[in-house]
């Protein structure tokens, strides 16, 4: 028995995720839960485990591939003994056979046998789907072939637009509408909608009679790219004077299409209201990403052939390696996955919140003391002492004295919410972009126990096994960019959150201290507020309490 396995929503409102890598190919036996994919979520890459025991079938998406939550990706073949199943229940030719009143039903329904009879090309379309195996080689969802069943779609006829031409809810509603409409048009109506179709939409079928009855809402991807090719290129007249004048794109004033294909629209630079599409959906141009594809790629084989077009004493300025000039090309890497979350919420926070950064200095000459005692206590203990489980208890210690620096805005209700608990964002650099793994409940945790919780914390994130929820509900964030030798930045607030403290290196600085010039141990704060919320006094205040912690770290005992 061949099982179909959908992409499943791994995080929170998840609509589509990246297939990093295949784990199984095809012909391989897995056990159930087995990882069979890595996949990136706009978070962290996770597995996705196999739901049988059995073998890999055929595997329908490629690794890279961005595919929506919903998408078979996998197929395979059950070790349940799928032959004996189906031939110890009831057959479907006898289950139909034997429902109660379906053939009666459907003698009696009026005008559906003498439409399906008088309807052009409907039987040979069936016949050739039966000859061409479709109906044994059909990729849908459960939850697509149920619809189909429910709007009376015979699921073997319809032509998938989803990867590898997987059958969507929308081309079965697609197909339902198209046929609902060649049922009950009259001959007159079928021509005048062909003849129109035909004149007027780039992906026209080329070569169709005249009484051929109307054009269907959904056709093939590869037949899609073929138009779309041919339209760019003018056509090679084999496809007739409907395809070789028709316009390079349409204009629209509106189009339906999917969220995920209004994107993958903007990414390839296509504007979706001058791709040709012949699908409709309740009147409307309704758009497919394989359509979008189709007419990006046309575009682009239009602008090579006018690159290669050369005019005349142009080609000798041209530089070349010959002439030892650089050629180098621009490499082109994906804004998807993490990448594009990070940029999104930079983009939110920068443009909703207006940022104030403060700058001040901290002597930390004790601080390094202390932390070079406990390390070695720490050390024996199993735990690893950094500077930021100092900073970070520090912090606590001043929101506590002002809670307004651990707040987020609620603008729908007018309302600044101050926060009950202390969970501190840990900004983290990794392979993939910034992530923020978030402490929670610090105020509650030595010394100790934020250090191993926050290593094994920054640890996952940078592996990217890190869960998205553990991202999730900070509530004030701190970001160490002296790790890399900076001193001071503008960071930017992890939105909606209304602060975030940036830490400078330390570093060994001349200070007065007793009247004598000596060096000193100096780390630099960097801490930017939501000017909305936090007031410029306050945050300078805010600071002074963090400083006066970590400039006398025998303070934190009293935390």
């Amino acid at each position: 028995m061949v099982r179909e396995f959908e992409l499943p929503d791994v995080g929170e409102g998840l609509t589509e995720a990246e297939i990093v890598a295949w784990l199984v190919e095809p012909g391989e036996s897995v056990s159930e839960d087995q990882p069979v994919a890595e996949v990136e979520t706009d978070k962290a890459v996770v597995e996705v485990p196999s739901p049988v025991n059995g073998t890999v079938r055929e595997i329908l998406v490629e690794a890279g591939e961005m595919v929506p939550v919903g998408t078979v990706i996998i197929t395979f073949d059950d070790d349940a003994d799928g032959a004996d199943t189906e031939a110890s229940s009831p057959g479907r030719a006898d289950t139909e056979a034997s429902s109660p009143g379906r053939a009666d039903t459907e003698a009696s329904s009026p005008g559906r046998a003498d439409t399906e009879a008088s309807s052009p090309g409907r039987a040979d379309t069936e016949a050739d789907a039966d000859a061409a195996g479709t109906g044994d080689r059909t990729f849908a969802s459960p939850t697509t072939r149920r619809r189909a069943r429910e709007l009376g779609v015979d699921i073997g006829t319809v032509e998938g637009s989803g990867p590898g031409g997987r059958i969507t809810d929308a081309d079965v509603r697609a197909a339902a509408e198209a046929e609902s409409t060649g049922e009950t048009a009259t001959a007159e109506a079928a021509s005048t909608t062909e003849k129109a179709t035909t004149a007027e939409s780039p992906g026209g079928t080329e070569g169709t009679p005249s009484d051929a009855g109307p054009t269907s809402a959904t056709r093939r991807v590869d037949d899609g790219a073929s138009r779309a090719a041919d339209t760019a290129s003018g056509g090679d007249g084999e496809r007739g004077d409907a395809v070789t004048d028709a316009p390079a794109a349409a204009d629209r004033d509106r189009t339906l299409a999917a969220p995920a294909t209004r994107r993958h629209a903007a990414e390839a630079g296509v504007d979706v209201d001058a791709v040709p599409t012949d699908r409709t959906r309740d009147g409307e141009a309704f758009l497919t990403p394989a359509e979008v594809d189709a007419y990006a790629e046309a575009q682009r084989r239009a602008q090579r052939a006018d690159a290669e077009t050369v005019p005349a004493g142009e080609a000798d300025e041209r530089p070349s390696a010959a002439d030892g000039q650089a050629t180098g090309a621009d490499e082109r890497i994906p804004y998807r996955g993490v990448r594009r979350t990070i940029g999104e919420q930079m983009e939110r926070s920068k443009y909703t919140a207006p940022h104030v950064t403060h700058h001040d200095e901290a002597d930390v000459t004790e601080l390094v003391e202390t932390r070079d005692r406990l390390g070695e206590r720490a050390a024996e203990r199993g735990s690893r002492l950094s500077y930021l489980p100092f900073v970070i208890k520090a912090v606590v210690a001043g929101l506590e004295e002002y809670p307004t620096l651990n707040s987020r805005l609620d603008e729908e209700a007018e309302e600044i919410v101050l926060r009950g608990e202390y969970h501190v964002g840990i900004a983290t650099a990794t392979d993939a972009g910034l992530m923020v793994p978030v402490l929670r409940d610090v105020d509650r945790k030595g010394l100790l126990g934020i250090a191993d919780e926050m290593n094994d914390l920054v640890e996952r994130a940078r592996d990217r096994s890190i869960a998205p929820e553990e991202m999730r509900g900070g509530t004030f964030s701190v970001t160490n960019f002296g790790a890399i030798g900076g001193e001071y930045a503008t960071p930017i607030i992890n939105y909606p959150e209304t602060a975030i403290l940036g830490l400078g290196a330390i570093k060994e600085k001349p200070r007065v201290v007793s009247g004598e010039v000596v060096p000193r141990k100096v780390m630099t704060l960097s801490l930017s507020i939501d000017h909305r919320v936090v007031d410029g006094a306050e945050a300078a205040r805010f600071t002074n309490t963090v400083i006066e912690y970590l400039e006398s770290p025998e303070l934190l005992l009293l935390e």
